[in-house]
Protein backbone atom coordinates (compact mmCIF):
# COMPACT_ATOMS: atom_id res chain seq x y z
CA UNK A 1 0.00 0.00 0.00
CA UNK A 2 2.63 2.20 0.83
CA UNK A 3 4.56 1.94 -2.33
CA UNK A 4 1.14 2.49 -3.91
CA UNK A 5 1.06 5.61 -2.61
CA UNK A 6 4.46 6.88 -3.86
CA UNK A 7 3.38 5.92 -7.21
CA UNK A 8 0.32 7.96 -7.49
CA UNK A 9 -0.31 10.40 -10.41
CA UNK A 10 -0.78 14.09 -11.04
CA UNK A 11 -3.98 12.36 -11.56
CA UNK A 12 -4.54 10.59 -8.09
CA UNK A 13 -3.11 13.54 -6.38
CA UNK A 14 -5.54 15.95 -7.55
CA UNK A 15 -8.31 13.53 -6.27
CA UNK A 16 -6.77 13.96 -3.13
CA UNK A 17 -6.25 17.54 -2.82
CA UNK A 18 -9.92 17.71 -4.41
CA UNK A 19 -10.85 15.33 -1.18
CA UNK A 20 -9.26 17.30 1.11
CA UNK A 21 -10.70 20.79 -0.11
CA UNK A 22 -14.47 19.16 0.19
CA UNK A 23 -13.54 17.63 3.57
CA UNK A 24 -12.63 21.19 4.97
CA UNK A 25 -15.69 23.24 3.18
CA UNK A 26 -18.54 20.23 4.06
CA UNK A 27 -17.19 21.23 7.96
CA UNK A 28 -17.17 24.70 7.45
CA UNK A 29 -20.19 25.10 5.83
CA UNK A 30 -22.00 21.90 7.89
CA UNK A 31 -22.62 20.04 4.48
CA UNK A 32 -23.15 16.29 5.03
CA UNK A 33 -23.54 15.50 1.17
CA UNK A 34 -20.39 17.71 0.85
CA UNK A 35 -18.83 14.89 3.25
CA UNK A 36 -19.80 12.05 1.06
CA UNK A 37 -17.88 13.84 -1.67
CA UNK A 38 -14.92 14.14 -0.19
CA UNK A 39 -14.70 10.41 1.08
CA UNK A 40 -15.70 9.53 -2.51
CA UNK A 41 -13.10 11.64 -3.78
CA UNK A 42 -10.40 10.26 -1.43
CA UNK A 43 -11.62 6.36 -1.67
CA UNK A 44 -11.05 6.58 -5.02
CA UNK A 45 -7.06 7.21 -5.30
CA UNK A 46 -6.54 4.73 -2.07
CA UNK A 47 -8.38 1.94 -3.93
CA UNK A 48 -6.34 2.44 -7.02
CA UNK A 49 -3.17 3.03 -5.27
CA UNK A 50 -4.22 -0.63 -3.39
CA UNK A 51 -4.96 -2.58 -6.35
CA UNK A 52 -1.95 -1.09 -8.33
CA UNK A 53 0.23 -2.20 -5.22
CA UNK A 54 -0.88 -5.48 -5.18
CA UNK A 55 -0.45 -6.22 -8.64
CA UNK A 56 3.32 -6.64 -8.38
CA UNK A 57 2.87 -10.16 -7.20
CA UNK A 58 0.46 -11.03 -10.07
CA UNK A 59 2.48 -10.92 -13.10
CA UNK A 60 4.91 -13.00 -14.63
CA UNK A 61 7.41 -12.40 -17.28
CA UNK A 62 9.96 -15.04 -19.65
CA UNK A 63 12.29 -13.66 -22.52
CA UNK A 64 13.57 -15.74 -25.27
CA UNK A 65 16.13 -15.08 -27.99
CA UNK A 66 15.90 -16.26 -30.95
CA UNK A 67 18.71 -17.24 -31.85
CA UNK A 68 20.58 -16.78 -28.60
CA UNK A 69 24.15 -16.53 -31.07
CA UNK A 70 24.46 -14.46 -34.08
CA UNK A 71 27.08 -13.52 -36.37
CA UNK A 72 28.02 -9.22 -36.62
CA UNK A 73 25.77 -7.81 -38.47
CA UNK A 74 22.74 -9.86 -38.01
CA UNK A 75 19.41 -9.10 -35.89
CA UNK A 76 18.43 -11.23 -33.09
CA UNK A 77 14.32 -11.48 -32.19
CA UNK A 78 13.66 -10.82 -28.49
CA UNK A 79 10.42 -12.16 -27.46
CA UNK A 80 8.70 -11.31 -24.32
CA UNK A 81 5.92 -13.10 -22.74
CA UNK A 82 3.76 -11.07 -19.68
CA UNK A 83 1.02 -12.92 -17.83
CA UNK A 84 -1.37 -12.13 -15.66
CA UNK A 85 -1.65 -14.29 -12.58
CA UNK A 86 -4.60 -13.03 -10.71
CA UNK A 87 -8.09 -12.75 -11.46
CA UNK A 88 -8.20 -8.52 -11.64
CA UNK A 89 -7.57 -7.24 -15.18
CA UNK A 90 -4.95 -4.72 -15.30
CA UNK A 91 -4.15 -1.54 -16.89
CA UNK A 92 -2.20 -0.45 -19.89
CA UNK A 93 1.03 -1.74 -19.27
CA UNK A 94 4.46 -0.21 -20.52
CA UNK A 95 7.36 -2.36 -21.19
CA UNK A 96 10.67 -1.32 -21.30
CA UNK A 97 13.43 -3.84 -21.94
CA UNK A 98 17.03 -2.38 -20.41
CA UNK A 99 19.86 -2.79 -23.27
CA UNK A 100 23.74 -1.83 -23.50
CA UNK A 101 24.65 0.60 -25.56
CA UNK A 102 25.58 -1.69 -28.22
CA UNK A 103 22.54 -3.35 -29.41
CA UNK A 104 20.45 -0.25 -29.61
CA UNK A 105 18.32 2.09 -27.69
CA UNK A 106 15.64 0.48 -25.55
CA UNK A 107 12.59 -0.54 -26.97
CA UNK A 108 9.45 0.98 -25.32
CA UNK A 109 6.02 -1.65 -25.90
CA UNK A 110 2.62 -0.66 -24.85
CA UNK A 111 0.44 -3.54 -23.85
CA UNK A 112 -3.26 -3.11 -23.77
CA UNK A 113 -4.86 -4.08 -20.28
CA UNK A 114 -4.14 -8.17 -19.63
CA UNK A 115 -7.46 -9.97 -18.24
CA UNK A 116 -7.72 -12.78 -15.41
CA UNK A 117 -5.31 -15.24 -15.99
CA UNK A 118 -4.64 -13.73 -19.83
CA UNK A 119 -0.96 -13.43 -21.17
CA UNK A 120 0.22 -11.78 -24.25
CA UNK A 121 3.42 -11.44 -25.94
CA UNK A 122 5.55 -8.94 -27.79
CA UNK A 123 8.26 -9.07 -29.94
CA UNK A 124 11.35 -6.35 -31.14
CA UNK A 125 14.25 -7.04 -32.72
CA UNK A 126 18.41 -6.20 -31.54
CA UNK A 127 21.18 -5.93 -34.00
CA UNK A 128 24.86 -5.80 -32.83
CA UNK A 129 27.72 -4.60 -35.26
CA UNK A 130 30.46 -5.07 -32.44
CA UNK A 131 31.27 -8.73 -31.18
CA UNK A 132 30.52 -10.07 -27.38
CA UNK A 133 28.27 -11.17 -25.06
CA UNK A 134 25.75 -9.11 -23.83
CA UNK A 135 23.28 -8.90 -21.07
CA UNK A 136 19.33 -8.23 -22.36
CA UNK A 137 17.35 -6.96 -19.23
CA UNK A 138 15.92 -6.60 -16.42
CA UNK A 139 12.36 -5.81 -18.25
CA UNK A 140 11.23 -2.62 -16.14
CA UNK A 141 6.79 -2.46 -16.20
CA UNK A 142 4.78 0.54 -15.55
CA UNK A 143 1.74 -0.67 -14.06
CA UNK A 144 -1.37 1.48 -14.02
CA UNK A 145 -4.97 1.37 -13.12
CA UNK A 146 -7.74 1.72 -15.41
CA UNK A 147 -8.06 5.03 -14.50
CA UNK A 148 -4.51 6.42 -14.62
CA UNK A 149 -4.54 7.18 -10.70
CA UNK A 150 -1.25 5.39 -9.84
CA UNK A 151 1.42 4.56 -11.85
CA UNK A 152 4.21 2.24 -10.43
CA UNK A 153 7.16 0.84 -11.91
CA UNK A 154 8.26 -2.94 -11.61
CA UNK A 155 11.30 -4.56 -12.81
CA UNK A 156 11.95 -8.48 -13.24
CA UNK A 157 15.45 -9.30 -12.41
CA UNK A 158 15.91 -12.44 -14.74
CA UNK A 159 18.43 -11.68 -17.87
CA UNK A 160 19.02 -13.66 -20.93
CA UNK A 161 22.29 -13.18 -22.57
CA UNK A 162 22.94 -12.46 -26.59
CA UNK A 163 26.35 -13.56 -27.83
CA UNK A 164 27.52 -11.96 -30.79
CA UNK A 165 30.18 -13.92 -32.42
CA UNK A 166 32.71 -12.96 -35.19
CA UNK A 167 31.29 -13.08 -38.89
CA UNK A 168 32.43 -16.42 -40.41
CA UNK A 169 33.19 -16.79 -43.75
CA UNK A 170 32.70 -19.85 -46.38
CA UNK A 171 36.52 -21.17 -47.41
CA UNK A 172 37.14 -22.88 -50.61
CA UNK A 173 38.44 -26.41 -50.40
CA UNK A 174 41.78 -26.07 -50.42
CA UNK A 175 44.40 -29.45 -49.89
CA UNK A 176 46.55 -28.54 -46.65
CA UNK A 177 49.99 -29.06 -45.96
CA UNK A 178 50.56 -31.53 -42.77
CA UNK A 179 46.05 -32.76 -43.34
CA UNK A 180 48.04 -36.51 -42.75
CA UNK A 181 49.66 -35.61 -39.78
CA UNK A 182 48.18 -36.50 -36.48
CA UNK A 183 47.74 -39.89 -34.92
CA UNK A 184 45.90 -42.93 -35.88
CA UNK A 185 45.97 -45.96 -38.09
CA UNK A 186 44.29 -45.73 -41.24
CA UNK A 187 44.04 -47.64 -43.56
CA UNK A 188 45.58 -45.37 -46.53
CA UNK A 189 48.45 -44.48 -43.80
CA UNK A 190 49.14 -48.15 -43.04
CA UNK A 191 49.32 -49.16 -47.00
CA UNK A 192 51.42 -46.63 -47.30
CA UNK A 193 54.20 -47.13 -44.57
CA UNK A 194 53.90 -51.00 -44.65
CA UNK A 195 52.68 -51.95 -47.91
CA UNK A 196 49.36 -54.01 -48.88
CA UNK A 197 50.09 -56.83 -47.39
CA UNK A 198 51.35 -56.03 -43.80
CA UNK A 199 49.43 -53.06 -43.84
CA UNK A 200 47.94 -53.85 -40.23
CA UNK A 201 50.05 -55.93 -38.71
CA UNK A 202 51.67 -56.66 -35.58
CA UNK A 203 53.58 -59.06 -33.01
CA UNK A 204 50.76 -61.65 -31.40
CA UNK A 205 49.95 -61.41 -27.86
CA UNK A 206 48.88 -64.07 -25.43
CA UNK A 207 45.17 -64.09 -25.84
CA UNK A 208 45.14 -63.15 -29.49
CA UNK A 209 42.40 -64.85 -31.53
CA UNK A 210 44.54 -67.35 -33.81
CA UNK A 211 41.85 -66.28 -36.65
CA UNK A 212 43.77 -63.03 -37.32
CA UNK A 213 46.70 -64.73 -37.81
CA UNK A 214 48.51 -62.49 -40.65
CA UNK A 215 50.67 -65.46 -42.30
CA UNK A 216 52.42 -63.79 -45.48
CA UNK A 217 53.77 -61.28 -42.43
CA UNK A 218 54.39 -64.26 -40.53
CA UNK A 219 56.92 -66.12 -43.34
CA UNK A 220 58.31 -63.08 -44.11
CA UNK A 221 58.96 -61.86 -40.15
CA UNK A 222 60.11 -65.46 -38.52
CA UNK A 223 57.55 -64.31 -36.03
CA UNK A 224 53.90 -64.85 -35.38
CA UNK A 225 52.01 -61.83 -36.71
CA UNK A 226 48.22 -60.71 -36.20
CA UNK A 227 46.76 -58.35 -38.16
CA UNK A 228 45.71 -54.84 -36.16
CA UNK A 229 42.50 -53.49 -35.41
CA UNK A 230 42.40 -50.28 -37.46
CA UNK A 231 42.09 -47.00 -35.04
CA UNK A 232 40.44 -43.74 -36.68
CA UNK A 233 42.94 -41.52 -37.93
CA UNK A 234 42.67 -37.83 -37.02
CA UNK A 235 43.97 -35.06 -38.44
CA UNK A 236 44.82 -32.37 -36.11
CA UNK A 237 45.33 -28.35 -36.40
CA UNK A 238 45.51 -25.51 -33.83
CA UNK A 239 44.72 -21.78 -34.55
CA UNK A 240 46.92 -19.70 -33.14
CA UNK A 241 45.73 -15.98 -32.28
CA UNK A 242 48.17 -13.17 -31.66
CA UNK A 243 46.40 -10.96 -29.34
CA UNK A 244 49.01 -8.72 -28.95
CA UNK A 245 47.56 -4.82 -28.98
CA UNK A 246 51.09 -3.43 -30.60
CA UNK A 247 50.86 -5.68 -33.21
CA UNK A 248 47.76 -4.25 -34.43
CA UNK A 249 46.16 -1.01 -35.85
CA UNK A 250 42.99 0.49 -36.11
CA UNK A 251 39.31 0.96 -34.13
CA UNK A 252 36.16 -0.39 -33.89
CA UNK A 253 34.59 -3.27 -36.48
CA UNK A 254 37.28 -1.97 -38.98
CA UNK A 255 40.35 -2.56 -36.82
CA UNK A 256 43.34 -5.04 -37.82
CA UNK A 257 42.65 -7.17 -34.90
CA UNK A 258 39.11 -7.36 -35.68
CA UNK A 259 40.23 -9.02 -38.98
CA UNK A 260 42.31 -11.47 -37.23
CA UNK A 261 39.44 -13.01 -35.01
CA UNK A 262 37.19 -13.08 -37.83
CA UNK A 263 39.55 -15.03 -39.53
CA UNK A 264 40.33 -17.59 -36.43
CA UNK A 265 36.69 -18.24 -36.45
CA UNK A 266 36.40 -18.90 -40.12
CA UNK A 267 39.74 -20.72 -39.97
CA UNK A 268 38.35 -23.08 -37.33
CA UNK A 269 34.82 -23.66 -38.59
CA UNK A 270 36.24 -24.90 -41.82
CA UNK A 271 38.95 -27.18 -40.31
CA UNK A 272 36.79 -28.71 -37.62
CA UNK A 273 34.17 -29.11 -40.75
CA UNK A 274 37.01 -30.81 -42.80
CA UNK A 275 37.73 -33.71 -39.39
CA UNK A 276 40.14 -32.12 -37.93
CA UNK A 277 40.58 -32.38 -34.14
CA UNK A 278 41.03 -28.52 -33.30
CA UNK A 279 42.33 -26.80 -30.54
CA UNK A 280 42.25 -22.91 -30.31
CA UNK A 281 45.01 -20.62 -28.67
CA UNK A 282 45.50 -17.13 -28.03
CA UNK A 283 47.34 -14.70 -26.28
CA UNK A 284 45.23 -13.79 -23.45
CA UNK A 285 45.00 -17.36 -22.17
CA UNK A 286 42.26 -18.71 -23.67
CA UNK A 287 43.15 -22.82 -24.93
CA UNK A 288 40.10 -24.35 -26.47
CA UNK A 289 39.30 -27.62 -27.61
CA UNK A 290 36.18 -27.88 -30.18
CA UNK A 291 36.19 -31.53 -30.20
CA UNK A 292 33.36 -32.56 -28.88
CA UNK A 293 29.80 -32.40 -29.42
CA UNK A 294 29.21 -27.82 -29.31
CA UNK A 295 32.67 -27.29 -29.75
CA UNK A 296 31.85 -25.31 -32.32
CA UNK A 297 29.38 -23.07 -30.24
CA UNK A 298 32.22 -23.11 -27.51
CA UNK A 299 34.86 -22.14 -29.89
CA UNK A 300 32.91 -18.67 -31.42
CA UNK A 301 32.10 -17.79 -28.20
CA UNK A 302 35.59 -17.93 -27.17
CA UNK A 303 36.43 -15.90 -29.68
CA UNK A 304 33.03 -13.51 -29.39
CA UNK A 305 34.75 -12.06 -26.31
CA UNK A 306 38.82 -12.23 -27.06
CA UNK A 307 39.91 -8.87 -26.64
CA UNK A 308 43.70 -7.67 -27.45
CA UNK A 309 46.30 -7.42 -24.92
CA UNK A 310 48.26 -4.71 -23.98
CA UNK A 311 50.98 -6.89 -22.17
CA UNK A 312 50.82 -9.90 -24.49
CA UNK A 313 53.97 -11.08 -25.94
CA UNK A 314 55.01 -13.77 -28.59
CA UNK A 315 57.35 -15.48 -26.06
CA UNK A 316 54.11 -16.56 -23.85
CA UNK A 317 51.96 -17.26 -27.10
CA UNK A 318 55.23 -19.83 -28.13
CA UNK A 319 54.73 -21.41 -24.58
CA UNK A 320 50.97 -21.73 -24.32
CA UNK A 321 51.39 -23.88 -27.54
CA UNK A 322 54.25 -25.69 -26.84
CA UNK A 323 51.88 -26.91 -23.45
CA UNK A 324 50.06 -29.58 -25.04
CA UNK A 325 52.69 -30.27 -28.30
CA UNK A 326 49.97 -31.89 -30.86
CA UNK A 327 52.10 -31.84 -33.83
CA UNK A 328 49.83 -31.49 -37.18
CA UNK A 329 48.92 -28.26 -38.79
CA UNK A 330 49.73 -24.90 -37.05
CA UNK A 331 47.85 -21.86 -38.39
CA UNK A 332 48.82 -18.66 -37.11
CA UNK A 333 47.29 -15.26 -37.37
CA UNK A 334 49.42 -12.66 -36.41
CA UNK A 335 49.97 -8.63 -36.38
CA UNK A 336 53.19 -6.73 -37.44
CA UNK A 337 55.86 -8.38 -36.37
CA UNK A 338 59.19 -7.73 -35.17
CA UNK A 339 62.39 -9.72 -36.97
CA UNK A 340 63.15 -11.15 -33.54
CA UNK A 341 59.77 -12.17 -32.28
CA UNK A 342 58.98 -13.93 -35.99
CA UNK A 343 62.39 -16.04 -35.11
CA UNK A 344 60.63 -17.16 -31.26
CA UNK A 345 58.16 -18.24 -33.51
CA UNK A 346 60.40 -21.25 -35.04
CA UNK A 347 59.80 -23.03 -31.91
CA UNK A 348 56.06 -23.78 -33.08
CA UNK A 349 57.65 -26.32 -35.41
CA UNK A 350 58.44 -29.09 -33.26
CA UNK A 351 57.18 -32.51 -33.15
CA UNK A 352 56.63 -32.86 -37.29
CA UNK A 353 54.36 -29.96 -37.06
CA UNK A 354 53.36 -28.02 -40.25
CA UNK A 355 52.80 -24.06 -39.82
CA UNK A 356 50.69 -21.89 -41.64
CA UNK A 357 51.07 -17.99 -40.57
CA UNK A 358 49.08 -15.02 -41.84
CA UNK A 359 50.98 -12.21 -41.60
CA UNK A 360 49.05 -8.88 -41.04
CA UNK A 361 51.10 -5.98 -42.35
CA UNK A 362 48.42 -3.46 -39.69
CA UNK A 363 50.45 -0.39 -40.73
CA UNK A 364 48.21 -0.85 -43.86
CA UNK A 365 45.59 0.21 -41.75
CA UNK A 366 46.50 3.51 -40.80
CA UNK A 367 47.38 6.11 -43.49
CA UNK A 368 51.02 6.68 -43.40
CA UNK A 369 53.23 9.37 -45.25
CA UNK A 370 55.86 8.09 -47.56
CA UNK A 371 58.96 7.81 -45.57
CA UNK A 372 56.66 5.86 -42.73
CA UNK A 373 55.58 3.91 -45.25
CA UNK A 374 58.68 2.37 -46.85
CA UNK A 375 59.79 1.72 -43.39
CA UNK A 376 56.83 -0.27 -42.30
CA UNK A 377 57.20 -2.43 -45.50
CA UNK A 378 60.63 -2.90 -44.75
CA UNK A 379 59.80 -4.17 -41.40
CA UNK A 380 56.97 -6.27 -42.76
CA UNK A 381 58.96 -8.00 -45.50
CA UNK A 382 61.75 -9.01 -42.57
CA UNK A 383 59.76 -9.87 -40.46
CA UNK A 384 58.29 -11.85 -43.22
CA UNK A 385 61.13 -13.51 -44.54
CA UNK A 386 62.37 -14.29 -41.02
CA UNK A 387 59.57 -16.77 -41.03
CA UNK A 388 60.23 -18.29 -44.56
CA UNK A 389 64.36 -18.77 -43.23
CA UNK A 390 62.43 -20.82 -40.00
CA UNK A 391 60.03 -22.75 -41.81
CA UNK A 392 56.85 -21.32 -41.81
CA UNK A 393 54.54 -21.14 -44.56
CA UNK A 394 53.67 -17.06 -44.95
CA UNK A 395 50.77 -15.01 -46.40
CA UNK A 396 50.83 -11.51 -46.47
CA UNK A 397 47.66 -9.45 -45.36
CA UNK A 398 47.41 -6.19 -45.82
CA UNK A 399 44.23 -3.49 -45.38
CA UNK A 400 41.04 -4.81 -47.61
CA UNK A 401 42.07 -8.67 -48.23
CA UNK A 402 39.60 -11.11 -48.23
CA UNK A 403 40.36 -14.64 -46.47
CA UNK A 404 38.36 -16.28 -49.16
CA UNK A 405 41.03 -15.27 -51.46
CA UNK A 406 44.01 -16.07 -49.56
CA UNK A 407 42.81 -19.26 -48.37
CA UNK A 408 44.40 -21.41 -51.14
CA UNK A 409 47.57 -20.18 -50.68
CA UNK A 410 47.78 -21.96 -47.69
CA UNK A 411 47.93 -25.06 -49.94
CA UNK A 412 50.55 -24.24 -52.50
CA UNK A 413 53.61 -25.80 -52.09
CA UNK A 414 55.86 -23.76 -54.32
CA UNK A 415 54.73 -20.33 -52.52
CA UNK A 416 57.37 -20.12 -49.61
CA UNK A 417 59.89 -20.63 -52.32
CA UNK A 418 58.47 -17.94 -54.51
CA UNK A 419 57.67 -15.30 -51.78
CA UNK A 420 61.08 -16.48 -49.78
CA UNK A 421 62.51 -15.17 -53.47
CA UNK A 422 60.45 -11.71 -53.45
CA UNK A 423 61.27 -11.16 -49.32
CA UNK A 424 64.89 -11.26 -50.19
CA UNK A 425 64.81 -8.89 -52.76
CA UNK A 426 62.87 -6.47 -50.54
CA UNK A 427 64.93 -6.52 -47.87
CA UNK A 428 67.93 -6.01 -49.93
CA UNK A 429 66.63 -3.06 -51.62
CA UNK A 430 65.78 -1.50 -48.23
CA UNK A 431 68.97 -2.27 -47.21
CA UNK A 432 70.36 -0.33 -50.06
Amino acid sequence: MRDGLRGLTTRGRSFLAAAVAAAVSAAILGEKDLLRVAVLLAVLPLLAAAYVGRSRYKLACSRSLEPHRVPVGANSRVVLRLQNLSRLPTGTLLLEDRLPYALGSRPRVVLERLGAHQASSVAYTVRADVRGRYDVGPLVVRLTDPFGLCELTRAFPSTDHLTVIPQVTPLPPVRLPGEYAGSGDSRARSVAVHGEDDAATREYRMGDDLRRVHWKSTARTGELMVRREEQPWESRATVVLDTRAYGHRGDGPTASFEWTVSAAASIAVHLRQSGYKLRLVTGNGADVDATEGGGEGLLLDHLAEVRLDPRGEITTLVQRVRQRADGGLIIGLFGSLGTAEAELLAGLRGNGATCVGFLLDSSTWLNLPERARAEADHAHGAAALALLQNGWRVIGVEHGARLPALWPQAGRGSQGFALRAALAETVAGGVK
